[in-house]
């Protein structure tokens, strides 16, 4: 290494507002000798080479002065201020929680899932897994189903799935999926989203009152519903399996600790979110769904 390019001085190594020069790649003289390997003489004449006329922009882009990162950080804290705390009513899917600071230090932010001494950093990987199995271990516990991924964005996501699963390994010729009315209003929302998108109808309605006479290949029940109300659907489950409706049921975890699961309901579906254990509300999601 060439250490004429590395020195700097003190002054310059101090000026904690540095923030380009720490976190945009190369500098001036890395891009000259990179230019200078590749055979061109300046940054121009290599974008005009590899990049089509056509998708080239010909004015310059009217941005605002570069800022400082404390200017940054005050901007986007400001931003943030704009939000209304409200008061979180039952149901709706969202419960405000208090992470204790034993766990949140020990565990969420452990650097043993990520030391350093070692350039390849297995520790992540290995770390990322034992998570990962925890949390399928857990939700296959409390769900009483034996297989549980770790991969949804947050509940209604994984909603819109129980649905698209139930239709691919659904024997129905019927394309409509029926979703309980008392489900949260977003899941609501995404699965209709899914189901136009896919060409499927979507009925909502009472599952004790309209379910037995509606003609579909799946449905899906909250549990407990977004008013908080819990139903016993082990009959209804068992009335809508014999006649080869498959049954997903979006489950609260932590109702699942007292509740009995989904999969001993007879339910061949289940999905949810983790929220309730630990993820803070931060005026939106996504909220470790399952």
């Amino acid at each position: 290494m060439n250490t004429a390019t590395t020195m700097q001085p003190l002054a310059a190594l101090e000026d904690h507002d540095a923030f380009v020069a720490r976190h945009l790649g190369p500098r001036a003289d890395d891009c000259s000798a990179m230019l200078a390997a590749l055979g061109y003489p300046g940054m121009e004449a290599f974008i005009d080479a590899v990049v089509p006329a056509a998708l080239r922009r010909t004015q310059s882009f009217e941005l605002p002065a570069a800022r400082t990162e404390p200017e940054v950080l005050a901007a986007l804290r400001a931003i943030a201020a704009r939000n209304r705390t409200l008061r979180s009513f039952i149901g709706m899917g969202y419960a405000n929680c208090h992470t204790p600071s034993v766990i949140l230090r020990n565990v969420l932010e452990n650097p043993g899932w990520y030391t350093s001494y070692t350039p390849y950093q297995p520790e992540i990987s290995q770390g990322r897994l034992e998570a990962l199995l925890n949390f399928q271990t857990m939700i296959g516990d409390l769900t009483g189903l034996p297989i549980a991924n770790a991969s949804m964005l947050d509940e209604p996501t994984a909603a819109a799935e129980a649905m698209t699963l139930a239709q691919r390994v659904s024997d129905s010729p019927h394309q409509r999926f029926f979703v309980a009315a008392d489900s949260h209003p977003q899941t609501i929302a995404v699965v209709h989203t899914r189901a136009q998108a896919l060409g499927i109808e979507l009925v909502v309605g009472d599952p004790f009152r309209d379910l037995e006479q509606a003609q579909v290949f799946g449905v899906l029940l909250q549990y407990p519903g977004t008013t908080g109300a819990i139903h016993d659907y082990r009959a209804l489950i068992a009335a809508a399996r014999e006649r080869g409706v498959i049954v997903a049921m979006a489950a609260d975890l932590l109702a699942l600790c007292l509740l009995t699961s989904p999969g001993e309901l007879g339910a061949e579906i289940a999905v949810g979110s983790a929220q309730r254990f630990g993820v803070p509300l931060g005026f939106g999601g996504p909220h470790a769904g399952y």
